[in-house]
Parts: structure tokens; sequence; C-alpha cells
């Protein structure tokens, strides 16, 4: 006996049931992710509407030059390494991390400097951080 298999002229795979599974994972997934903004630092932005912001005495100022170095307090560094820059924090903070941290930068100074001088600020765990600007010069 000879069993011979029917061929049926068969067009290829049906894709739409499997199209259908795919949007359903897009949608589920689109639906279930959630986007989150964290944030490790609370940044008190001051505006610049010409009222002056009397420094406490218990404030710790870094200042950032337009070459990128950095002072704090007045003390310069030796450096402008984050690692230099995370001692000196601790060394004027003395652990103290509730103590307000100004940032002052001059205007030409690099975006990258300012980033890394909160990056540091974050890493020792300052929050109360603010952000110094000048008043704008008015012409008359």
């Amino acid at each position: 006996m000879k069993f011979r298999r029917q061929r049926k002229n068969d067009q290829g795979i049906n894709l739409t049931p499997l199209i259908d599974v795919v949007f359903l994972l897009l949608i589920f997934f689109m639906v279930s992710t959630t986007f989150t903004k964290e944030s490790h630092l609370v940044l008190d932005l001051p505006e610049a509407d010409g009222k002056v912001d009397e420094t406490p005495p218990e404030q710790i100022e870094v200042l950032i030059g337009k070459d990128g170095d950095y002072s704090i307090n007045g003390r310069p560094l030796i450096n402008r390494q984050i690692d230099t820059l995370m001692k000196a924090l601790q060394d004027v903070s003395l652990g103290d991390t509730a103590k307000p941290l100004t940032i002052t930068a001059d205007a030409n100074a690099t975006h990258q400097a300012v980033v890394t001088a909160m990056d540091a600020a974050g890493r020792m765990g300052f929050v109360h951080l603010k952000i110094t600007t000048k008043q704008p010069d008015s012409e008359s």
C-alpha cells in the first residue's frame, strides 16, 4: 500500500493573529510602564528680582571660577577632581548635610563644572541646595 499525503495549495502562514498578539503586547507594556522622575537633590532656585538674600552664617558656599576652579567658603581647592571637592565639603560641613549649600558660578564657567559640584553635593547627601544668580543690569 502506498500512502500519499494530500498536499493542499498553501499560500503561506496567516500573520493576522501574530500581528494582533504583538499589538496586544505593545499596548500592555505601554500601559504598565511607569515613568518616574527621581531627584536626589532639592533645588531652591532664586529669582532674579533684585531682592538680596542675607547669607546665613552656617551656610556652605561653593564658588566656581570661569576656568572651572572650585573654592569652598573662600578657600581654593588644589584641583578640579570630584573626590577633592567631596573631601573639602566633608571637612567644611563636618558631616552635617542639613546645612544649606549655595553654588555660585561665573557666567563663563562650563556647565560641566556646575554639574560636578551638584553631583558632589548629592553624593555627600546635601539636600538644601541653592544656585545663585545676579540681578540684571538695568539700562536707562
